[in-house]
């Protein structure tokens, strides 16, 4: 995964106001795009994004999939696409990981609707 999140400016899309609704990671599984009727949903830091737009990205022949149903913060802070590491725990992460996983947070921030926190 050799994409720089901060040098990608963001796109022109007005989003919703960020919803706090409280999501189980039990729950957030089922939102990991083998349903096509359902949004397709991942967390950062414990914020849920919903990445359905990106279907051919996060949906489950997307390269990204492995994100979606979870927070998959350690493994986007380490730049890692390995299953892994796409957990939510990043308190192992060194100073230039945590960096890019804030960089990560900000690029989801400015292009998805939040729609829950993990509970």
């Amino acid at each position: 995964m050799n994409f720089n999140p901060s040098s990608v400016s963001p796109p022109n899309k007005k989003l919703d106001p960020p919803k706090d609704t409280p999501i189980t990671s039990e729950e957030l599984a089922k939102y990991d795009g083998s349903d096509t009727n359902l949004p397709i949903y991942l967390a950062v830091k414990g914020t849920v994004f919903d990445v359905s737009d990106k279907r051919d990205m996060y949906g489950p022949s997307g390269s990204y999939h492995l994100f979606a149903g979870k927070d998959a913060s350690k493994g986007l802070g380490m730049s890692s696409l390995n299953l892994e590491d796409a957990i939510a725990d990043y308190s192992k992460l060194d100073e230039s990981q945590l960096k890019v996983l804030n960089d990560w947070y900000d690029f989801f921030k400015a292009r998805y609707n939040i729609v829950g926190k993990v509970v």
